[in-house]
């Protein structure tokens, strides 16, 4: 029984038969930790322990000059940092949501209707898979310029709103959903839109928690939208200010910058924290029929 108990994934309690595991994860575990650290370190280092020699990872005496200093270089700008902020906040939510709806709908219809040109539409988007973003930055940006839609907030959330791995994810999901239950829907008389909210979201939780974390990293990180389509400096977002950060000072400069970098990265953290259980569970059945 103890040993069943070390061996399953999630072990109500501690067995010995753990240790072996422990020996190699923790190692690895700490040596994973220590960007994080040495960056959250970084960014409360006074002036004199930034270009210490030799570098130390932990700070001696922590301070929040750097982030200070930060919010200050921003009030010169003319654009307060909460604006960054605030329109970063409004265009990750307005994306993630619009996302979560595509991704599910398409995923609904990529799994369990049948129509001509299925098996070659999701080709390609396994196909899409394979690109990254610098290669298709022209083709959007004559998209973005054709539709008019320079200089407003659709610039930032169209390009973002179909995630392929996302759709892959959650349609690897859905295929493992009984054809029964989607029939017995329709013979109560369910429409699509009652099938997706009453069956196929309930069953795909953790596959769309999923989702939800790579779309807000992909979009609370984007700066390609403030660079190329939007020359406004009120609609731009928080990871392009941060981003274009310069002074005259290469120190202060060099901490600011490591301030700049826990703002960015503690918001993908959270929500990563949260939602890790579900993340974890979406990739051990994803491949799973």
């Amino acid at each position: 029984m103890a040993n069943f108990q070390g061996t399953k994934i999630n072990p109500k309690r501690f067995s010995r038969s753990q240790i072996k595991f422990y020996m190699i994860l923790l190692p690895l575990s700490i040596f994973m930790i220590l960007p994080v650290v040495l960056s959250v370190s970084q960014s409360l280092k006074p002036m004199g322990e930034i270009y210490q020699v030799p570098p130390k990872i932990l700070v001696k005496n922590p301070t929040l000059d750097n982030f200070r200093s930060l919010f200050a270089l921003s009030g010169t700008t003319g654009v307060p940092m909460s604006r960054y902020l605030l329109n970063s906040m409004l265009i990750s939510i307005a994306t993630v949501v619009i996302n979560l709806f595509v991704t599910i709908t398409a995923a609904y219809v990529f799994s369990k209707k049948n129509f001509k040109m299925k098996k070659t539409l999701f080709q390609i988007n396994q196909m899409a898979l394979m690109f990254v973003a610098t290669s298709v930055t022209v083709p959007r940006y004559l998209v973005v310029m054709k539709m008019g839609l320079m200089n407003s907030w659709m610039a930032h959330i169209l390009p973002l709103i179909a995630m392929p791995v996302g759709l892959f994810l959650v349609k690897q999901n859905v295929d493992q959903i009984p054809n029964e239950l989607i029939e017995a829907a329709v013979m109560d008389g369910a429409k699509d839109l009652k099938i997706i909210t009453k069956v196929i979201i309930p069953l795909t939780k953790p596959a769309l928690a999923t989702s939800v974390v790579f779309t807000f990293q992909a979009v609370w990180g984007a700066v390609e939208a403030s660079n190329n389509y939007i020359t406004n400096d009120t609609m731009r977002t928080l990871a392009f200010y941060l981003n274009s950060l310069s002074t005259n000072n290469a120190v202060a400069a060099a901490g600011m910058q490591a301030a700049a970098s826990v703002i960015m990265f503690l918001p993908n953290l959270i929500i990563f924290i949260f939602m890790q259980s579900r993340v974890m569970n979406t990739m051990s059945h994803s491949g799973i029929k």
